[in-house]
């Protein structure tokens, strides 16, 4: 794909913990004349730097205010508590929100975990502004921390673990875009993400196409029947 028309490059914004080197590398691929630069974005951010466009299109978290934006959802992520690694949790495979009853809970706003009610346990007098500085605490002592697991995995550390919580929120990860208008380039990005193969198309038949007709056949003639003799 080149042309005058075809901007140099296609501007991803993802959030921390999504990973989306697989799809570059699937860009390179299918576009080696058009450069995907992959932009990092915040939770607190990612959406405005979309409606701005600061970024093409942002894989983020939900939610955000969908007026004037596409959002496609990509997948759903497992959510965590991270714990210390000798922490009582750890006796167990997986645990339940009512497990966090006498927790003192951390809840920073970058997870984007909304709750259906009352969150579990103690909530601190002030939550940390982002999740990195929240795995601190709790490596510290101070309380446990129920992120998405990408977060989880993104924070490591040797001397934390965790555990999954089952009956909590869940993280929706979503590739959004301005309505306003879905390029070229958004195209191939979607099916990439989408999984297209190369050869296939991006829009599907409409289901009121016909095939072209066949043409008509002539019905064979019968051979003429000979009169019988007159006596």
């Amino acid at each position: 794909m080149t042309g005058p028309d075809v901007p140099a490059s296609f501007r991803l914004g993802y959030v921390p913990g999504v990973t989306p080197g697989k799809w570059a590398r699937i860009w390179a691929e299918r576009l080696p004349d058009v450069g995907l630069e992959l932009v990092t974005v915040t939770t607190a951010d990612a959406e405005d730097a979309v409606r701005t466009g600061a970024v093409d299109a942002a894989v983020l978290r939900l939610p955000i205010d969908r007026a004037g934006l596409h959002a496609i959802p990509l997948y759903t992520e497992t959510t965590v508590v991270v714990v210390p690694k000798d922490h009582v949790a750890t006796a167990v495979d997986e645990l339940t929100v009512d497990d966090l009853a006498d927790e003192l809970v951390l809840h920073p706003p970058d997870a984007a975990l909304v709750w259906d009610g009352p969150a579990p346990g103690t909530a601190a007098a002030t939550d940390p502004a982002t999740t990195a500085d929240a795995v601190e605490l709790v490596a510290a002592g101070v309380g446990v921390l129920v992120v998405p697991q990408s977060l989880a995995r993104l924070h490591h550390r040797r001397d934390l673990t965790y555990r999954p919580l089952t009956g909590g929120p869940t993280s929706s990860v979503v590739l959004s875009w301005p309505d306003a208008e879905t390029s070229e380039l958004m195209e191939q990005f979607i099916g990439i993400v989408r999984g297209r193969t190369v050869n296939s198309s991006r829009t599907p038949p409409r289901a009121t196409e016909r095939r072209p007709a066949a043409p008509a056949r002539t019905p064979a003639r019968r051979p003429a029947r000979r009169g019988r003799p007159r006596r």
